[in-house]
């Protein structure tokens, strides 16, 4: 079983910066590391992810040019920068491997989460 952690959550004002990480326990076969968000009452919804063989990238298109996922694949760590960022932002930020993009239902192995609140 993988087990991922997550880190770097806060609060932070509008415009601000976060970063976020998470750590896998070890590697897998999976094709995609994403992070999704969570908002009280909503499903969880696709924010970034990045393709494990080649690196390329993909972005909900509320977060394009002001987030960026990467990874550290030495470390089994994929990080997500945050600039500018605005109180829709707000929210529980999960990382997850899978084998899709956007689809949550395609990713088997989760975070436990953390909190990003954006204060305007």
């Amino acid at each position: 079983q993988v087990q991922l952690v997550e880190s770097g959550g806060g609060l932070v004002q509008t415009g601000g910066s976060l970063r976020l990480s998470c750590a896998a326990s070890k590697a897998t076969f999976n094709r995609y590391l994403g992070w999704f968000r969570q908002t009280p009452g909503k499903e969880r919804a696709f924010v970034a992810a990045i393709r494990k063989n080649d690196d390329s990238t993909y972005y909900t298109d509320s977060v394009k040019g002001r987030f960026t996922i990467s990874r550290d694949n030495a470390k089994n760590t994929v990080h997500l920068q945050m600039n500018s960022l605005k109180s829709e932002d707000t929210g529980v930020y999960y990382c997850a491997l899978g084998d899709a993009i956007v689809d949550s239902r395609e990713y088997y192995y989760w975070g436990q989460g953390t909190q990003v609140t954006v204060s305007s």
